[in-house]
This record gives C-alpha cells, sequence and structure tokens, in this order.
C-alpha cells in the first residue's frame, strides 16, 4: 500500500515530541492535518521509525495510547474487509469478540455485593480462563508477525505489539497472585482495572492497525499457509477448525519430506537419510532451534511436547525477532560472545507453565574454529531432578 512519506516523517516528530513530554494539546494542533490522515500502514512506518531511532518498545508503551487515541478518528474511518480466504483473520477477530464476552461476564460478577468473599473461588476460576487467551497472543508472535515481517521492513514495530502481550501475561499473573494470596478488595480492583484496560485496548490496536494492515499486504496463499500453521496452537474459547478436504497440517508435511535423489547424510560415525534424521531430532526430549552465523533461524525440532511454540512462518527470521523486547538484548550480547570466541556455551533455568526447564544455547564452530551459528536446546528437567538411587536396563518395563 501507498503511504506518505512526508505525513510519515511529520507524525514521527509528533510521536517524538510526546515522547519527550511536550505539551500534548499543543503538538496536536501542530499535526493534527496529518494526525486527521494518517492510515494503518503508516501507522507501522511511525513505530518502526520509532525503534530505528533506537526507542526502545517499552517508551514506546508510555505514549502509544496518547498517539493512537489521537490516530482513532482516522483509523476508525479507515475503509478495509477482511478477504473471504483469510480464515486465521476471522479466526482471531472471533477470538477476540469471546474475550470481550469473558472480560463482560466478570464485569457482571464484580456487581455482586459478595464477589469478593462468597464467590471468590468462582472470580478465581473465571480470572484463570483468561489466561487461556495467550494461544491468541502466540499464534500472532510466531506466525502472523512473520509473514509480516517479510512483508515490508515497516513491521519491525509489531515488537511493540508483542511487549503488550507480555506485560499482559505478567499483569493477568500478579492479579491471580493478589487473589490467592488475601488481597484487600481495593488493591484487587486496582489491579484488576489495569489488566481490562491493557486487554481490551490490545483488541482495540488489533482492529485498528494489525488487522487492516495484515489484510492488505498478504494474500490468500499466505493466510491458507498461515491457517495451516496455526493448527499446531490452541483456539480459546472458540472451536478448533478443519483443514480443507485433501490438505493436511504443515508440521505433517515437513516430517515426511524426501528428496527425489534419496539424499542421505555420510558421516565418520554413520549413515542417516532424511527421514531417519528427522525421526531423531524430534524424537529427542529437547527443543531444537538452530540460529546460522547471520542470525536468521534455519532449523527447528518437533518433539512430541515442545516446551516453547515454534512455526514454520519463522524459517529465515532474524533472532532477534524471536524473543520478547525486553529479552533482546541478552540474546544479541550471547550471540555476540559466541561470535567473538569469548563464550561457546549459557545456560539458564526457570518455572515454565509448572516446569522446570533448563535453556542451553552453544556456539557453533567448524573444523577451522570459524563460527556458524547458534544451537538452542531447552529440556524440561523436573523429573531428572526428582531422581534417586538407581534403575537397571533389566527394569525398564516399570515406565
Amino acid at each position: 500500500m501507498q503511504t506518505d512519506k512526508n505525513r510519515v516523517n511529520r507524525l514521527i516528530e509528533y510521536a517524538m515530541g510526546l515522547k519527550n513530554r511536550e505539551d500534548g494539546r499543543g503538538l496536536y494542533l501542530k499535526y493534527q492535518d496529518d494526525i486527521a490522515q494518517v492510515t494503518p500502514q503508516e501507522a507501522f512506518e511511525v513505530f518502526s521509525s520509532l525503534l530505528e531511532k533506537g526507542v526502545e518498545a517499552s517508551e514506546i508503551l508510555v505514549f502509544l495510547d496518547k498517539m493512537i487515541n489521537a490516530f482513532y478518528k482516522s483509523l476508525s474511518a479507515h475503509r478495509w474487509e477482511k478477504p473471504d480466504d483469510a480464515v486465521l483473520l476471522q479466526l482471531l477477530c472471533r477470538e477476540n469478540e469471546a474475550l470481550e464476552q469473558k472480560i463482560e461476564n466478570i464485569k457482571q460478577m464484580l456487581k455482586d455485593p459478595g464477589y469478593f468473599t462468597d464467590r471468590k473461588d468462582e472470580l478465581l476460576q473465571r480470572l484463570q480462563e483468561l489466561q487461556e487467551f495467550s494461544g491468541h497472543y502466540e499464534k500472532k508472535e510466531n506466525i502472523l508477525f512473520p509473514f509480516l515481517e517479510k512483508k515490508d521492513w515497516k513491521f519491525a514495530g509489531l515488537s511493540i505489539m508483542w511487549q503488550l502481550h507480555s506485560d499482559i501475561k505478567a499483569q493477568l499473573k500478579k492479579v491471580i497472585s493478589l487473589l490467592q494470596a488475601g488481597c484487600d478488595e481495593e488493591e484487587f480492583i486496582m489491579e484488576y482495572a489495569k489488566l481490562v484496560f491493557a486487554m481490551l485496548g490490545l483488541v482495540y490496536k488489533e482492529n485498528l492497525i494489525l488487522f487492516p494492515a495484515a489484510s492488505e499486504v498478504l494474500t490468500g496463499e499466505e493466510w491458507q499457509e498461515m491457517l495451516e500453521q496455526s493448527l499446531e496452537y490452541p483456539f480459546p474459547y472458540i472451536e478448533k477448525p478443519d483443514l480443507a478436504p485433501g490438505r493436511r497440517p504443515a508440521a505433517d508435511r515437513s516430517a515426511a519430506v524426501t528428496t527425489p535423489e534419496g539424499l542421505r547424510l555420510v558421516t565418520e560415525t554413520g549413515e542417516l537419510d532424511t527421514e531417519q534424521l528427522l525421526l531423531i531430532l524430534n524424537t529427542l526430549p529437547v527443543d531444537i532451534t538452530y540460529v546460522d552465523e547471520n542470525n536468521k533461524v534455519r532449523f527447528f525440532s518437533r518433539p512430541k511436547d515442545r516446551l516453547f511454540p515454534r512455526s514454520p512462518a519463522v524459517i529465515g527470521r532474524s533472532v532477534e525477532n524471536c524473543h520478547p523486547p525486553e529479552s533482546v538484548h541478552v540474546v544479541t550480547e550471547i550471540v555476540e560472545a559466541f561470535r567473538s570466541g569469548k563464550q561457546d556455551r549459557a545456560r539458564f533455568w526457570l518455572a515454565v507453565k509448572g516446569r522446570k526447564v533448563l535453556i542451553q544455547y552453544f556456539a557453533l564452530r567448524n573444523a577451522e574454529g570459524q563460527y556458524k551459528g547458534v544451537l538452542e536446546v531447552s529440556q524440561d528437567i523436573g523429573e531428572i531432578q526428582e531422581l534417586t538411587g538407581e534403575r537397571r536396563l533389566l527394569q525398564w518395563e516399570n515406565d
């Protein structure tokens, strides 16, 4: 879609004024003609330009709502239609509608004077149900965002929305913890109000900016590919879709790839054809992701119970775009330490969805010692930590 570069540059000046806490009213009056004509595509160009200027996603979030509220009249008047073949887009919209209904149900519950005493368990359950909406965010982060990033530089601004995902998840976790810990009602209401503002605000941003922009640049074939990849993810609060007859999920197709020549990997330690190699990699009880020497994702394994979601859309994506904005600088430091030869391994361990997970990064170097990329290996070590004594080979049937 064609954008007005001069208008975009002036809107960048407007955004920088907000960042520097200049008079909001004065800024609006100065740039009101440009604000009145901004489009979703131009909004993305503004966001990405701010990132290019070194403004952090967390800094942009401080004034983001002010900027989008100023843009509202123009963005809401922007004419766009959901393409008939954009099934995933339609499903994402339905998930948002279902989320809004969930939040409305909680709102009605909070009108009951006894909600914080007699119905506290029910309230906790409803809040925990909101955590299921992470499936909506994961489909965006791992499928929609990569497809858009490959289309145009302007979609680097999607990292700001990813930061919003992280903030919402953290706020929801905080609200649930407060309720479980027995906080007072006033504190709960204050923190819950922040959560609702963030969740509904994100729906608002998707409808005004993300979905219109995506509908204008993605093809029907790309929407179909994204739909197929999405079937590996939850569809919160709505029925999971079926593929069209005769089509299979992308995961099934990739697992069955063989070359016409019967290509085999021949090494000093043995030989494997493509199918055997994939079976081995996908059976290992670890998540494996390979990032090449140019910081591009080139491969990931598909174990039975993957700890962290991955979709084929990430192939070719810069590794910096595969992590939440707040941790990108750490990833960059690790990669550069590996590239320079200062380090060969980095390890982290944390709790993820009730499991103890070990995450390791290994520098890959060829026989000449040249840096060839990074291997990320993630593993559930909870059961390993609980092992005691011995289990001999002949006792294997007890598993």
